[in-house]
């Protein structure tokens, strides 16, 4: 069974049972400032888990792409990866536990609809309860049930283990004491399937010294599906209230599960990536056995190069660039290390791997090999400019240190901050320093960085206040404006906004000019003065590309979409201003943005032009 065969039967089986499938958003998420890239199925859905009403229903599913930079430096075992599938469905106030959890049981282990796994191999676990929500009841009963009928004696604290909530907990910010006011979360039962006694390992093991068990995380259990029951927000720092309605999240890990159907402890020996590993270790010569971290890091790094370059991110210093700078940098290191050097070969493996499921790859792959070429070059002229560097600071003849092998902790930290080098790196250019030093020095900065993260990063959730809603639908008559004055080959590449500003990138050569700028900041204010009504609307995909919808990554919508209209609609879109597939949202009508006011441009290099602006001031 291959990766699309499971996302095919996945999607089938949960539209039996009445659910919608909804678009794969894109991995670098619109004009949501809180989050660098989608991490999980449910973050686009967080306003309709709260009590909007979805254009869908109350039933949905779908196949999230999904990055998470938090596990970079986890890469190199054998189950992390950055980049993942994640399989997903949601009751927004419709089904609650009594439906879900029979239904992901018999999706796995029916052997006509799912994925026939042996349910033998199946443990779960469930919320043990705190002073604030009672223990899971209900799910203990419901598993023992389904187990039974399925022949399987299903004991409390067997099959079915109660864990507090540092591991049956969900939200985005993590425990209820950790999730910022107005999130949403709630206790959750989890999935693990057993790859077997006899390949128990406790070398990653918090509990060593302790009986192997599903949340042990010693690579015998692995985690294949989280049902969450959110059904809980916080209303103040110290205080859980019921939401209105009684939601399932569910996400599940499509390299997680095709390792279950593959039996294959190792996920880069499943199906999808065994092809890429061939390819490495026939490029480097070298087996895959003794070299097992290095070509998975090599692979999963690539992987996610290759998905995030495709949606429209260059390596940079910041942000979304800087992300994809370190894993193809990270990537090449390992891949230098198995003396191998022609990056395009695993390139072309990861493409033919996803094309199925992801056929826009193809369309983008030389703009993605290429990209990732540039940013390697640009990673040797660092090392020499390193090189270069060190040489300067410490006495020297010719291209020897005098004496001098060590260099300080401080210049190691420059060359981490400055150049993008990891110690490792620097290592490599045959230095050493004091680590323990430097690693005092990374704490440090990573401190400030995190407080000065809370804030941005504290859940993930869309900022909908009302300036970021007027900014929303600015960029969409900013869009507009630009392709009416340079051609309909423009074409929206990225946006953020936030309350004080709205970004918007688009391909472009070169800098706008005074006039240019004057002139779009009249067309925009002209709209926002005619205040043209906004809506959206539900309509065939195919019926809004014809009538000129744009937008981003429309390869990812599905039968129906979402279209936002400012003036006109579905019936007259030759009275619209702007039609634009969209997740919203929007103001009702222009008038509300009050005035458009472009306050600075970027060149971004590869043709790539960013320009700010702000809204809603008057002069």
């Amino acid at each position: 069974m291959k990766a699309h065969d499971i996302i095919e039967k996945y999607i089938s089986f949960f539209e039996k049972n009445g659910h919608k499938r909804i678009a794969n958003s894109p991995l670098v998420p619109q004009n949501d400032p809180t989050t660098l890239f989608t991490s999980s199925g449910m973050q686009p859905l967080v306003p309709y888990l709260l009590g909007e009403k979805h254009p869908q229903g109350t039933r949905l599913v779908n196949v999230q792409n999904s990055f998470r930079a938090q596990d970079i430096d986890e890469a190199g075992d054998n189950r992390h990866t950055t980049f993942f599938r994640m399989i997903g469905n949601w009751s927004l106030g419709d089904y609650f536990k009594k439906e879900q959890l029979p239904w992901f049981f018999t999706f796995l282990t029916d052997k006509k609809e799912g994925l026939g796994l042996d349910p033998t191999r199946l443990y779960v676990t469930v919320f043990a309860g705190n002073d604030d929500v009672p223990k899971d009841t209900d799910s203990i009963e419901i598993w023992q049930k389904t187990f039974k009928e399925a022949g399987i004696d299903a004991k409390e604290g067997e099959r079915i283990i109660a864990y507090p909530a540092e591991k049956n907990w969900w939200s985005r910010a993590g425990t209820p004491d950790k999730m910022p006011v107005g999130e949403p979360g709630g206790p959750d039962s989890e999935v693990f399937y057993d790859f077997g006694a006899e390949l128990k390992i406790h070398e990653h093991s918090e509990f060593k010294k302790e009986k192997c068990h599903p949340n042990c995380d010693c690579g015998r259990f692995v985690e294949i599906g989280n049902s969450v029951f959110m059904q809980y927000q916080k209303v103040s720092p110290a205080k859980l209230e019921e939401l209105p309605q009684k939601n399932v999240d569910f996400g599940g890990g499509l390299e997680r599960l095709l390792a279950a159907v593959d039996n294959k402890q190792d996920f880069f020996e499943t199906t999808l990536f065994a092809p890429i590993i061939k390819i490495i270790a026939r490029v480097s010569d070298k087996a895959y056995q003794g070299n097992e971290r290095a070509m998975r890091i090599v692979t999963d790094h690539f992987v996610a190069a290759v998905f995030i370059t495709a949606n429209g991110v260059t390596p940079s210093n910041k942000e979304q660039g800087y992300i994809l700078r370190r894993l193809i940098r990270r990537g090449y290191d390992h891949y230098a290390q198995l003396t191998a050097e022609e990056i395009t070969p695993v390139v072309e493996a990861i493409v033919e791997q996803y094309k199925d499921t992801d056929p826009y790859l193809v369309e983008k792959f030389e703009v993605i090999k290429n990209t990732i070429l540039e940013e390697i070059n640009k990673y040797s002229t660092a090392l020499h400019k390193a090189k270069q560097y060190i040489m300067k600071k410490y006495k020297h003849v010719g291209d020897e240190l005098m004496g001098v092998t060590e260099i300080a902790p401080d210049d190691v930290f420059y060359l981490y901050a400055s150049h993008g080098l990891s110690p490792t790196q620097i290592e490599s250019l045959g230095y050493t320093f004091d680590r323990q030093k430097f690693a005092e020095k990374m704490e440090a900065h990573q401190q400030l960085s995190k407080k000065g993260a809370e804030h941005k990063f504290r859940g993930g959730l869309a900022d909908h206040q009302e300036r970021t809603i007027m900014g929303h639908t600015a960029t969409h008559l900013l869009h507009q404006a630009l392709r009416d004055m340079f051609g309909t080959q423009l074409h929206q590449s990225g946006s953020n906004i936030t309350t004080e500003r709205l970004r918007f990138d688009f391909n472009f050569d070169r800098k706008l000019t005074d006039e240019e700028v004057s002139n779009l900041e009249k067309t925009v204010n002209e709209k926002i003065t005619e205040n043209l009504p906004v809506h959206f609307e539900m309509i065939p995909t195919d019926t809004a590309k014809k009538m000129g919808a744009i937008g981003l990554f429309e390869d990812t919508y599905q039968d129906t979409s979402k279209i936002y209209f400012i003036g006109g609609d579905s019936k007259h879109p030759e009275d619209a201003y702007s039609i634009e597939f969209c997740g919203g949202p929007h103001v009702e009508f222009t008038e509300k943005l009050k005035s458009f006011k472009i306050i600075k441009q970027e060149n971004l290099g590869n043709k790539m032009r960013r320009v700010y602006a702000v809204v809603g001031i008057k002069s």
